[in-house]
C-alpha cells in the first residue's frame, strides 16, 4: 500500500487501524412492530425471526422481476454465547402472488416460534455466521470491504445493517 509524503510505513499503517472493530457479538435490538420484532431468547439460547425476500441477480430490470422475488420464512437459533447452531428456512412464493407468499411464510415463522420453549422476544447479541440457500446467502457478515474499509455488518438477505457504536441500532 503506497502512500505519500516524507512518513514511514509503520505510519501509514496507523492511519488505517481501525478503532471500533466488529465486536465478537454483534448486538441487535428488539424493536416491537418493526424488522426486528421476531427475535429473542428460548431455553437453549437465542433466536432471530424473519419473513424476508431474496431476488436473483439481475432481475430486478426485468419487466417480470416479481417472479424472481422469493418470500421465506426463516428462524436462526444460537447457543447462549451467540454461536449459531442451525437455520430453518422455507420456500413460501414469489412476488407472483406477493401477499399469499408473505402470508404463509408470517404463518409458517409463527407456527415454529410458538415451538420454542420458554420463548421470550427481546434484545439478542450473536456471532458472524452465513447460510447458503437456493443460492443466496442468509446470516449477519462482515461486509466492510463494501463499505470502503469501514467496520460493517449485514443481515443478509433482510438488508439489516449495524455499525459502530455496536449499540443493537440497524439501518436499512
Amino acid at each position: 500500500m503506497g502512500h505519500s509524503g516524507g512518513g514511514d510505513d509503520l505510519s501509514a499503517a496507523c492511519t488505517s487501524v481501525r478503532t471500533m472493530a466488529i465486536p465478537d457479538r454483534v448486538p441487535i435490538a428488539h424493536e416491537p412492530g418493526y424488522r426486528t420484532d421476531t427475535i429473542g431468547s428460548f431455553d437453549h439460547g437465542q433466536f432471530f425471526g424473519s419473513v424476508t425476500a431474496t431476488l436473483q441477480d439481475g432481475a430486478g430490470s426485468k419487466p417480470d422481476w416479481y417472479r424472481y422475488k422469493r418470500w421465506y420464512a426463516v428462524l436462526h437459533q444460537f447457543d447462549v454465547d451467540g454461536g449459531h447452531t442451525g437455520s430453518q428456512t422455507w420456500f413460501a412464493g414469489t412476488s407472483e402472488d406477493e401477499d399469499t407468499s408473505i402470508r404463509r411464510a408470517q404463518e409458517c415463522l409463527a407456527g415454529w416460534l410458538e415451538a420454542l420453549p420458554g420463548r421470550a422476544f427481546g434484545d439478542i447479541a450473536i456471532k458472524l455466521f452465513q447460510v447458503n440457500v437456493d443460492g443466496h446467502v442468509f446470516g449477519l457478515v462482515d461486509e466492510s470491504e463494501l463499505y470502503d474499509g469501514q467496520d460493517h455488518a449485514e443481515f443478509l438477505p433482510d438488508d439489516l445493517g449495524f455499525d459502530p457504536p455496536w449499540d443493537g441500532c440497524y439501518d436499512t
